[in-house]
């Protein structure tokens, strides 16, 4: 891809944690394709990305990390750091719980709060004190979802922690904004991915899903990959605190 090209990512490194499968995965192979060299973050093996990745004739680099271990992923962040710059973090990482909120256990709670929220604020902690003291620009991108602002039914974990990751995204653009540090969120909607196919395998709650989505079908990984690019890109500079919904239109209907 031409360097004039407000969306190359040539010569730029980027991380994204959760690269073994899913969305993560597709921001990895998206990230490739505008020439990016790609740092995998996951916990379990990502052969498949890495296939995925050098096809696009990018390099991969994995890196196996439990993000639920704050402490350990933010050295791993400061780790990677230190052997060569990051230009760009994707917190991507997430899981969910389902059950009924008065049955819900302290035990889900906890586990998808230290997942989506407590690890995305701590990387992007480590991530910027690094920009900030080396003096270079830096983006992140982070993974929000339409339960950022609604409600949805039956995950109040993980509602609460998409709805923190929003904020989160505001709050750090508002002090790295003129530090030269793009904080940016995706808001991805109904995606086939592991986390929804509870959902797709569900006929009536398929069925209902799909005839609100203007689009009229799931999204898949590289829907939200491509977004994910132009957030890393020079065609987002002036970008900060946004969200992007890609959602086939759901958040219109």
């Amino acid at each position: 891809m031409s360097d004039l090209s407000a969306f190359s990512l040539a010569g730029r490194r980027i991380a994204v944690t959760g690269a073994n499968t899913g969305i993560g995965q597709g921001i990895a192979v998206a990230v490739a394709r505008a020439g990016g060299a790609v740092v995998g973050i996951g916990r379990s093996a990502m052969d498949d990305t890495a296939r995925l990745v050098e096809a696009e004739g990018a390099d991969f680099l994995p890196v196996r990390a439990d993000i639920s271990d704050t402490r350990a992923s933010v050295a791993m962040l400061n780790d990677l750091m230190a052997e060569g710059p990051l230009d760009g973090l994707v917190n991507n990482a997430g899981i969910i719980r389902r059950a009924d909120s008065v049955d819900f256990t302290e035990a889900d709670w906890d586990d998808v709060m230290e997942v989506n929220l407590k690890s995305l604020f701590f990387l992007s902690q480590a991530f910027g004190r690094n920009c900030i003291a080396a003096k270079r620009g830096g983006r992140i991108v982070n993974i929000a979802s339409l339960l950022s602002f609604q409600g949805g039914i039956r995950v109040p974990s993980y509602t609460a922690s998409k709805h923190g990751v929003l904020g989160i995204t505001r709050l750090l653009a508002n002090e790295w904004a003129a530090k030269g540090i793009n904080v940016n969120a995706i808001a991805p909607g109904y995606i086939e991915t592991n986390n929804t196919e509870a959902l797709r395998n569900d006929p009536d709650r398929s069925k209902a899903l799909l005839e609100r989505i203007p689009a009229g079908r799931w999204g898949v990984a590289g829907d939200i990959g491509d977004a994910a690019v132009f957030l890393l890109a020079r065609a987002s500079n002036y970008m900060h605190g946004a969200v992007i919904p890609v959602d086939g239109g759901w958040l219109s209907r």
